[in-house]
């Protein structure tokens, strides 16, 4: 089982190869806020794991294993966001709550919450219910605190 550090890392890793094609060190690092030192000392554990391919002045991928992985993360963590921003979760806080969040919800959870969202996009009214009541309620408590 990855540790929330790895998980962070082969999110990172994926999103990267996804956008630019390749994953180099300095790109982890620099989007992790890490040294490079630290990038090498993961990837030669994530290797040791069979997570990734690394080769020592090379560079990296990753494995199948790695990218089946890396993927579930990346999902879970748009199912994440996805989830906040509609429960009304100022978009300044999201990326900071999901990086909480992520790494200790169960599977089961994480299902559970993927389904209620499909509920809500297949029943928008539901979610336009929602946010007109949790406004109301947020003017009640701006009104009292007028008081």
């Amino acid at each position: 089982m990855p540790t929330p550090s790895m998980e962070d890392y082969l999110e990172k890793i994926y999103n990267t190869i996804e956008q630019k094609g390749y994953a180099r060190s300095v790109d982890i690092a620099s989007s992790l806020d890490v040294l490079p030192s630290s990038v090498t000392k993961m990837m030669q554990r994530l290797d040791e794991v069979d997570l990734v391919i690394y080769e020592k002045y090379r560079g990296f991928t990753l494995t199948d294993k790695g990218k089946n992985l890396a993927k579930k993360l990346v999902e879970r963590h748009q199912m994440l966001e996805e989830f906040l921003q509609m429960i009304g979760v100022q978009d300044k806080n999201i990326y900071e709550e999901v990086e909480k969040l992520e790494h200790y919800i169960s599977k089961e959870t994480a299902i559970c919450i993927s389904r209620l969202l499909d509920f809500i996009e297949d029943n928008p009214q539901i979610k336009d219910s929602y946010l007109n009541h949790i406004g109301k309620k947020e003017k009640l408590i701006i009104d009292q605190k007028r008081q």
